[in-house]
């Protein structure tokens, strides 16, 4: 019962006494035989194949893998990750390349290895439990399971010292007290995910309203006035955020939200988020002043701030704007296309000589060998070079003084300047593409269909050729749905993993506006069955579920599914649904999606920022209102 009367406060620092207690109990136990083998040598994901030669013997999470842990009963390690992630790489280097902590993990446990983007429910559902547990989540993600199930302790990146020490502890409380950890992990499950009455919402004009303000009110508490963005240590796109504050700015014009929006906007744009170089978007900066950014290129991200970047373009009335946007779909279509006319997933942030952000970086004298005096002259005070490098193997490359600075400290042209600016990057570029990145190939379905989107915006502006855009509808439409069933990925080695919720929501919303645009009667049908299998698959009167199955016995099905990096998918198939009820004159589909966006509008409003996606859907609910 004591779980039940603890705050979320105490909650959280009694499960952070719990990891404590592990670390501290340092106690060396003889090691079973190993019956397990890796099976992770050439698998289709990149990430999981990098993990093929690890000493560990990893597993794949599936329901024979939690069969064995039954069986054998033992507990279940699932360490969750992705390719570009520094973080975990340096975990593989330091942990699971060790011979003692794999025999550790090989004699008393189950290990798990997750390639997130590949299956990304699970993963949502041991962040949040993670979060919930720890105050904090990340990647790489760690996670013991019960056999049955529940997940007990989680952690991020560990040094090997006291990873040792806390799989050396769990170890002995699963030999001395097993039947005390299943409880707890029965009961930590309960609390965090526990299940209250679900409450209906008629949808109102002053609901909107309601919600719009307490969306500002919570984005003004987050947001930093004077360098843009939210918070006060790393930054994120915050795409999903941003989003839907340019459509409160259309209907309040309010002149704080507009100098915050701009700021923010040009702050993404001319700093370190963004490479000057090659175009594109990193996935975030570690510092508050958007200088320095955690390498890895992502395709989420560049294919939603292209999307943003047009909208702000038109919402706010700047055109430069519209500049970031069209060469962030050119870094897309130039960088990231794959010959099938699929997107790849990410670029990594470790290069090919494994130094992060290694193939970014400038040393000066690397940068006057190979440009002109005159070039070299500007891009020294254009970049700020003059001084140290911050990083240690050499300078990011940043706007540190505008075209219209340098017009005045030099006398020069505009036109000359610019014209200069142009030759010194792209000498620069040839030398940098000369330099090794690892990529992750895989093509995914829900990332692919928020590239289309933004392909589509794109064309209809006039940025992206129209072939280019139907070559990417074509292979979602070819190559990852056969019909019937949606694949997240699909490979030449016959290996497919079926969409979830995420997928089917971003593709939908991708073909629904390739439809509206350029459709036949065929991708009218294609968005209509794959909404509707969505619904059937995905949601019931328990709630939103984000995958088919789920094995982890947690947060199976939830009401509302709040916004990540990217957009919530529930609030985008209730989106796509409305405004396909609208077009195809789809009454039960209106009053299905109708009526899963009228509950816990209490929760909604007062958590509005981290659900901002179902304003999106509250808009178009209004705009398509008359739907009889």
């Amino acid at each position: 019962m004591f779980l039940q009367q603890m705050t979320a406060e105490k909650f959280r620092t009694f499960m952070r006494w719990l990891t404590a207690l592990l670390l501290s109990l340092f106690l060396v136990y003889p090691a079973g035989a190993a019956s397990l083998k890796n099976q992770l040598l050439n698998h289709a994901s990149p990430y999981l194949a990098m993990h093929g030669h690890d000493p560990v013997h990893w597993q794949e999470w599936n329901a024979a893998t939690l069969a064995r842990a039954r069986q054998e009963n033992k507990m279940i390690y699932v360490s969750s990750g992705y390719f570009s992630c520094h973080w975990c790489h340096v975990m593989q280097r330091e942990s699971y390349r060790d011979p003692v902590i794999a025999k550790l993990l090989n004699d008393n446990f189950i290990p798990v290895k997750v390639d997130r983007e590949l299956n990304s429910a699970l993963d949502a559902r041991l962040i949040e439990y993670v979060e919930n547990t720890q105050g904090f989540s990340g990647w790489p993600l760690n996670v013991f399971i019960t056999p049955e199930g529940y997940p007990l302790v989680g952690m991020v990146y560990v040094p090997p010292k006291n990873f040792l020490k806390i799989v050396t502890n769990l170890k002995h409380e699963w030999q001395n007290n097993q039947k005390e950890l299943k409880q707890l992990a029965i009961n930590v499950s309960s609390e965090v995910s526990g299940v209250q009455d679900i409450q209906s919402t008629p949808i109102t004009a002053a609901l909107v309203k309601q919600s719009e303000s307490a969306l500002l009110q919570k984005a003004f508490s987050m947001a930093d006035e004077m360098q843009g963005g939210f918070g006060e240590t790393s930054k994120f796109p915050s795409a999903p955020q941003l989003k839907i504050l340019l459509k409160v700015y259309q209907h309040s014009r309010d002149d704080r939200l507009y100098r915050f929006l701009v700021l923010t906007f040009d702050q993404m744009a001319s700093q370190g988020l963004r490479d000057h170089l090659g175009g594109g978007f990193f996935r975030y900066v570690v510092d508050p002043n958007w200088q320095i950014p955690h390498f890895e290129k992502m395709l989420y991200d560049n294919a939603l701030l292209a999307a943003l970047y047009l909208q702000a373009a038109k919402v706010l009335k700047h055109p430069q704007y519209r500049v970031v946007a069209s060469e962030t779909l050119d870094f897309m279509q130039s960088q990231m296309r794959l010959a099938s006319g699929g997107l790849l997933t990410s670029l990594s942030a470790i290069d090919a000589k494994g130094v992060e952000g290694g193939y970014y970086l400038w040393d000066t004298d690397e940068i006057k060998k190979i440009l002109s005096k005159k070039e070299w002259s500007l891009v020294k005070v254009y970049w700020g070079l003059q001084g140290a490098p911050e990083l240690e193997h050499g300078h990011h490359l940043v706007e540190a003084n505008s075209v219209t600075q340098l017009v005045r400290e030099t006398g020069w042209s505009k036109q000359d300047i610019i014209g200069q600016l142009q030759s010194a990057k792209k000498k620069l570029l040839k030398r940098r593409q000369g330099r090794g990145l690892p990529e992750d190939r895989k093509a995914l379905a829900a990332w692919n269909g928020l590239a289309l989107s933004a392909y589509i915006a794109g064309a209809r502006e006039g940025l992206i050729d129209m072939t280019q855009v139907r070559q990417l509808k074509d292979y979602i439409a070819t190559n990852l749905w056969d019909g019937k069933t949606l694949y997240r990925m699909t490979s030449s080695a016959k290996y497919s993993v079926p969409g979830d919720l995420e997928d089917y929501a971003y593709v939908s919303q991708a073909l629904l506006a390739w439809a509206i645009w350029q459709g036949d009667d065929q991708d009218w049908q294609r968005v209509q069955t794959l909404v509707e299998q969505a619904w059937h698959k995905f949601y019931s009167k328990q709630g939103w579920k984000r995958s088919e199955t789920s094995l982890l016995k947690y947060h199976e099905a939830q009401t509302l599914i709040s916004d990540g990096p990217m957009p919530s998918p529930a609030a985008v198939l209730i989106k796509t649904s409305l405004a396909l009820a609208h077009y195809r004159h789809d009454k039960a589909l209106q009053v299905q999606a109708k009526a899963a966006l009228s509950l816990e509008h209490e929760q909604l409003v007062e958590n509005i920022y981290w659900y901002a996606s179902y304003m999106d859907a509250l808009y178009t609910q209004q705009q398509f209102a008359d739907l009889k």
